[in-house]
């Protein structure tokens, strides 16, 4: 699977002195060249002097460049917040140090930074400025100012840049979105501006730098009478998802039992149980944040190890991110600050699946077909980033009330160059294995196409090609019968596709999904509705052949009878 694209990042930064007379903010953004981005990613990040004179800007603006040079100079392998921690901790320790003589007397700084880098944000923050998010129409401060508690005292801080001699830095990590809006503000803005007032100015998606002017000018004409400093940073594209920092997140969740209806976890309410298969339970919930209903997966832990267990939950994630399909499920990212335990989180389909609808028997033709055609690009979609599902079937296809369709459950998929499941583990269905999965394959693009004829073949016939198997046989694989012998309606065109798809020989199936879906298109041209009924020479010849000889051995014996 190829990583494509990078971090792209918009910054606008403003500051004003209002009616001071001088202005103690700093503020700074270092958005480095695309090998910097890559390696160490994007800075930003406003300081807040305290010291009320001169050495109170030399405090804030000394914080930032010494986070802008120190975060570069350390090893990427060191990660965002240790990049930032020990710059930080040791301008604190100078700064300390020197605001016990006379140079820097009493001098001091808030510091609130960001860190991008890849599919995430890191925050490190003390003193009372602040960082937020405004995503999807919502604001969220990500940071708790550190001051005393007392109303009237609310403005004396107990935490800052050289107010210690051990930095104390809070840190947050976040899972970005492209068009997210992060900002970062002294008390000068938000100590004026309401949180309302700030997200409405915010969603005039005004560029960073015109909403960074406008956040700080509303704050003076709103009565500031203090310094007030706004800096943007605006995500317009974020690089594809690594499979090993999403497996590292999901190894950092504790398994936890699946709860009871009625009960609740992490602001979502258990409305109901949907299922409970052999390696996972499907609970129907409802999403107290935004009322959506949804569905959270929690795996089952008596099947499968808990290391497999985790390389399913972080196919599902990244697949999730990578696929664009509509008929593609995908999970639902969850912040990691709300996330306790080891879950997905799903849309809830509307629905019935494949298997659930050939209980009441198959669909008409033209319907079967145009649901054939969506499965078939939806295997498409997965095969073009080099992905193999590996458990096509029925039961792993929704049909949608409104006409869709989704391919689910992900999680066993194969993923080029990513850590793959014990071979003990290796997951399939045996009626939809291909012949050379029981000879050791651990699943390709052939063995998908395999198992998607197999799931056509019942589609359209409500039998299976080679017999239903059970997980201990071993299934023989001889000529299987035409689709049409069990629909005589089927078209040649149709039965000639599904045939090569399950062919026992890798070397007689299609050279691609693309081949077969080509197939199913181009077929309806010829009209399924308005399909004849085949005569049996065509349908069956061998049958036709042995009919005919029994026929006339009945004649020649009544002939000879006769005489």
């Amino acid at each position: 699977m190829k990583n494509v694209g990078e971090l792209v990042v918009a910054a606008g930064f403003f500051s004003a002195t209002g009616p001071r007379a001088d202005n103690q903010d700093f503020g700074g953004v270092h958005l480095g060249t695309a090998t910097e981005r890559a390696r160490h990613g994007v800075v930003a990040a406003v300081a807040d002097g305290v010291s009320g004179g001169r050495e109170g800007r030399a405090a804030a603006e000394l914080a930032v460049r010494a986070l802008v040079e120190g975060f570069y100079a350390m090893p990427e392998t060191l990660g965002p917040a240790r990049a930032i921690q020990q710059p930080m901790t040791a301008y604190n320790r100078w700064l300390h140090a020197q605001g016990r003589g006379d140079s820097m007397a009493n001098s001091g700084a808030t510091f609130t930074a960001l860190a991008l880098r890849g599919r995430q944000a890191h925050v490190a923050h003390v003193g009372d400025s602040r960082a937020w998010r405004f995503a999807g129409g919502r604001l969220t401060c990500l940071t708790t100012d550190h001051v005393r508690p007392e109303p009237d005292l609310n403005h004396v801080l107990i935490r800052a840049l050289g107010l210690e001699a051990d930095l104390r830095l809070d840190h947050l990590t976040l899972e970005l979105a492209e068009l997210d809006r992060l900002l970062l503000t002294t008390d000068g803005v938000h100590a004026v501006l309401s949180q309302a007032r700030i997200a409405a100015i915010l969603a005039e998606n005004a560029s960073a730098e015109a909403t960074a002017e406008r956040l700080v000018e509303a704050a003076l004409a709103a009565g500031g009478r203090d310094n007030a400093t706004a800096l943007v940073l605006d995500v317009v594209r974020l690089p594809a998802p690594d499979h090993e920092g999403i497996l590292a997140g999901v190894s950092a969740l504790p398994f936890a039992e699946p709860p009871r209806v009625g009960e609740g976890i992490d602001g979502f309410r258990i409305d109901r149980v949907l299922s409970e298969g052999r390696h996972a339970v499907l609970l129907v919930a409802t999403d107290q944040e935004n009322g959506e209903p949804v569905v959270l997966k929690f795996p089952r832990r008596e099947v499968l190890s808990d290391h497999t267990l985790r390389l399913a939950f972080a196919r599902e994630l990244l697949l999730s991110r990578r696929v664009s399909s509509p008929f593609v499920l995908a999970a639902r990212t969850v912040r990691p600050d709300r996330q306790s335990a080891l879950y997905s989180v799903l849309p809830l389909l509307e629905g019935e699946s494949m298997a659930e609808r050939l209980e009441r028997g198959v669909p008409p033709l033209e319907e079967a077909r145009q649901a054939a055609i969506k499965l078939v690009r939806a295997v498409a979609a997965i095969h073009k980033l080099e992905v193999v599902h590996r458990d096509i079937k029925p039961d792993n296809v929704m049909l949608t009330v409104d006409g869709g369709l989704k391919l689910i459950d992900l999680g066993v998929a194969r993923l080029p160059r990513v850590e793959d499941f014990h071979p003990d583990e290796i997951p399939g269905t045996p009626g939809y294995m291909a012949p050379e999965q029981f000879e050791g394959n651990a699943g390709d693009a052939l063995t998908d196409q395999f198992a998607l004829g197999v799931t056509l073949y019942r589609w359209f016939t409500g039998h299976w090609p080679y017999g239903e198997q059970e997980a201990f046989q071993r299934p023989r694989f001889g000529v299987a019968p035409p689709p049409s012998r069990h629909r005589p309606d089927l078209p040649s065109w149709l039965d000639a596709a599904i045939l090569a798809a399950i062919a026992p020989r890798r070397e007689d199936r299609f050279g691609d999904i693309v081949e077969l879906l080509r197939a199913l298109e181009s077929g309806g041209a010829l009209g399924l509705a308005a399909a004849r009924r085949r005569p049996l020479i065509e349908r069956d010849p061998a049958l036709f052949w042995k009919g005919t000889s029994a026929a006339l051995a009945l004649a020649l014996i009544a002939l000879l009878l006769l005489r």
